[in-house]
């Protein structure tokens, strides 16, 4: 069993009968939706599952999962979901797979938001390792992407096969920023949404309840410190 899957087996746990589920993207929450799905049949159990992309959702119904709308259900008991960074105090960075704005969206009505990663994706400060992904209109994206330059990155606009521009589930354009580090996620979060042409960014700030990490050494669960 590799790392991903041993993080994914151990998120699957968590998934009971009767939950709703957020169902995130990327490789990891791929392989926990499919666990989740023969969980479903090995043991009778219904839960209603809400995606964060339309992979995600596509993935649940073939594993028999019964899929929901969020504007169904007012608060998600559990999603799973991956990240490309992490940083110590369990803030995130998401979206090279492309589908930040709907995993927001979805963190931003959870109860439990657990991440799965190995250790690799764990980091001393925000964009060590990974550009910042961010969400912006294709309305003269130029434009917007030298707003972005402005606040002290690299801003590249992703592209797909054939060098066409990357279009997100929603149409619009990513751009990557390389930023050095960012040593105050928070602020910088508000300043990257506060740009005109700015659709989301994939900084997750405070939305991680709990860090399932897979390592050689085997599994750890990181969880957000409770305020005093």
């Amino acid at each position: 069993m590799n790392r991903k899957e041993a993080a994914a087996r151990e998120a699957a746990k968590y998934v009971e009968d009767g939950m709703v589920v957020g169902l995130g993207s990327g490789s990891t929450a791929s392989m926990a939706i499919k666990l989740i799905g023969q969980k479903i049949k090995d043991e009778g159990m219904e839960i209603i599952g809400i995606p964060t992309s339309m992979a995600s959702d596509l993935l649940g119904r073939a594993v028999g999962i019964r899929m929901g709308e969020l504007d169904d259900h007012r608060e998600i008991d559990l999603t799973i979901d991956g990240a490309d960074e992490v940083d110590p105090r369990l803030n995130l960075v998401k979206g090279l797979g492309g589908a930040l704005l709907w995993e927001k969206v979805v963190a931003a009505s959870t109860k439990v938001e657990m991440i799965v990663v190995d250790d690799s994706k764990l980091v001393e400060h925000l964009c060590q390792k990974a550009p910042l992904p961010i969400e912006i209109v294709r309305f003269s994206h130029r434009t917007t992407a030298r707003r972005l330059a402005s606040l002290g990155c690299v801003p590249e606009l992703r592209v797909a096969d054939e060098d066409e521009p990357f279009v997100t589930d929603n149409g619009n354009y990513i751009v990557d920023c390389r930023f050095d580090r960012i040593d105050d996620p928070k602020s910088m979060e508000s300043r990257i949404n506060a740009i005109p042409g700015v659709v989301e960014n994939g900084l997750f700030i405070g939305l991680a309840s709990k860090v399932i990490v897979s390592s050689a050494d085997g599994i750890r669960i990181l969880e957000k410190a409770t305020p005093k």
